[in-house]
């Protein structure tokens, strides 16, 4: 019988290199270290939870199954990223479901991934509710073009590097950062024209 072992001071590449090996258990402690930012990556693509645990699911499996492959050009978890990236876009395609995304505006914290903004209607239960705001944020990153709107939901998320993310879509971090940029000024653009003004 084979002793347990700590893997809490162990590092990626010690288990990447036990996982080659075949150690099953190895490849569960490195997926269980990144699950949070594997199914961020999911969600960004797909919008909705039943989904993205899917491809975060598939992308683990297939990861498995490519494991003898990975030659360390980049970190475990930034390949890892690429694959679920990989198998959230095939999905994505398959389905058509890529318009009808929307991305929840709540966070684990009840913070907003956006800056506090206020309406400038007249009526205190709308800026109580942000209902219309919500759907306005979700409308605006609807109306990006999906090269803008999959970087932006990728860095919304906070899981990820901008170095991650570009390998991930395969853009240098520059580009990664501009796109970023970009995307947050036209919602905040699209925002400003219903109404809606950022609480300085």
């Amino acid at each position: 019988m084979t002793p347990l072992v700590s893997t809490v001071c162990v590092t990626d590449a010690e288990l990447v290199a036990q996982a080659r090996a075949g150690d099953r258990a190895a490849f569960g402690e490195l997926v269980d270290r990144h699950r949070s930012a594997v199914f961020r990556a999911a969600l960004a693509a797909l919008g909705t939870y039943a989904e993205a645990e899917d491809a975060a699911q598939d992308a683990c499996v297939a990861a498995w199954r490519r494991i003898a492959s990975f030659r360390g050009e980049a970190s475990f978890r930034t390949w890892l990223l690429t694959i679920v990236w990989r198998q959230a876009l095939n999905r994505r395609r398959g389905a058509f479901r890529w318009w009808r995304r929307t991305v929840s505006m709540d966070t684990s914290d009840g913070t907003e991934p956006f800056p506090t903004i206020e309406s400038t209607g007249p009526s205190p239960e709308q800026l109580a509710t942000r209902a219309e705001l919500r759907r306005d944020i979700r409308s605006a990153i609807r109306t990006l073009t999906p090269t803008l709107r999959d970087t932006f939901l990728l860095a919304q998320s906070g899981e990820h590097s901008y170095e991650e993310i570009g390998a991930m879509l395969g853009a240098p971090v520059g580009t990664i950062k501009w796109r970023v940029a970009e995307a947050r000024r036209l919602v905040k653009h699209k925002l400003r024209a219903r109404g809606h003004v950022e609480q300085r």
